[in-house]
């Protein structure tokens, strides 16, 4: 059998279920697993970042302000999540780097149906960083269905 280290005998103790992401620096903790295939850890343990990114939320909207994609939440999520791809490289990141998402929605079944959009680069990059949806009843401009804030740290 292999070694244990102490964190994963706590685990074992506590009945939790904590497992390793590719970082040897990341604990994820999860007592349970129903957030698994929505690619999120409903906790994470990690040493403090030197620096530390925040993303204001980022939408389906044009460089010049215009929203994107009205009426389709799948490519509104897709084009949210390349945004903060996009911030994520001017600071030398990736999606591995984030320790908190957040994404606000006004279609909660429309965004769920398409979180394949986001899940799929997350899987890319193996990050299951601790997440929250949030219904509201309107985003910031006539047209969002979308819009995703995020902390990153490296």
């Amino acid at each position: 059998m292999p070694a244990t280290s102490g964190w994963e005998s706590h685990c074992a103790q506590a009945n939790l279920i904590c497992m390793n992401t590719t970082s040897p620096t990341t604990r994820r903790i999860n007592p349970s697993t129903w957030n698994t295939p929505l690619r999120f850890d409903q906790a994470q343990l990690r040493p403090a970042p030197t620096e530390i990114l925040t993303l204001a939320g980022q939408a389906s909207i044009d460089d010049d302000g215009r929203v994107l994609h009205e009426g389709d939440v799948e490519a509104q999520l897709s084009l949210a999540v390349h945004r903060v791809e996009e911030l994520l490289a001017e600071a030398d990141m990736t999606l591995a780097d984030v320790f908190s998402l957040t994404l606000y929605t006004t279609d909660i079944r429309g965004t769920l149906a398409a979180y394949e959009a986001l899940t799929e680069r997350l899987d890319a990059v193996g990050a299951t960083p601790p997440a929250t949806l949030v219904g509201v009843a309107a985003l910031a401009l006539p047209g969002l269905a979308v819009e995703i804030t995020a902390q990153a740290g490296h």
